[in-house]
């Protein structure tokens, strides 16, 4: 399975701050929730606690912690990302139309998938936030844009923003 990693990115690189996110995009959670339904979803701890309702639902949710006792109720638990990619890889087969194992956050696990990810799906916020977690650094020889979209601020969105669709270029992954 393809290995997705889905991120909304300030201007500055900035994806959260105090544990959770700096703006508020509707329109994004509604395009996320839509694009990642039926698909095995990754992501860290501190994601996951960040969440107010869990797990998400219609979606297989794989918690990673470093901690072998931590509890996810409704989630999977796995210690490690090649952990996860593995159980999300098994359990995806056997998930009617799962396409893509999607990389959801944190910092921490972001930074640890860009090297083995086969797809960026970015909501650029047109905006320099501040905040305390960063995404990594897109390196254009590794990534190209296949497609992009200006997505004007909606009703409930604090701020305007690009959704960009990055293919590795070469199709180069670097599984661990």
């Amino acid at each position: 399975m393809r290995v997705t990693i889905y991120a909304a990115v300030a201007e500055n690189g900035v994806i959260g701050r105090e544990g959770g996110l700096p703006w508020r995009l509707s329109s994004d959670m509604k395009r996320f929730k839509a694009t990642t339904m039926g698909n095995p979803i990754v992501m860290g701890r501190k994601t996951w606690e960040s969440f107010p309702r869990k797990p998400l639902p219609g979606r297989l949710n794989i918690v990673i912690s470093r901690d072998p006792a931590y509890r996810a109720e409704g989630a999977e638990v796995v210690t490690s990302l090649k952990d996860a990619l593995t159980l999300a890889t098994a359990k995806g087969r056997c998930m009617a139309g799962a396409e893509e194992i999607c990389i959801i956050g944190g910092g921490e696990i972001y930074r640890q998938a860009i090297g083995m990810a086969d797809t960026l799906k970015l909501t650029h916020v047109l905006a320099a936030i501040d905040g305390d977690t960063l995404f990594p650094v897109i390196d254009p020889d590794v990534w190209g844009v296949v497609s992009a979209e200006d997505v004007p601020a909606g009703e409930k969105d604090s701020h305007a923003t690009r959704y960009t669709v990055y293919e590795r270029r070469g199709g180069d992954v670097r599984r661990a």
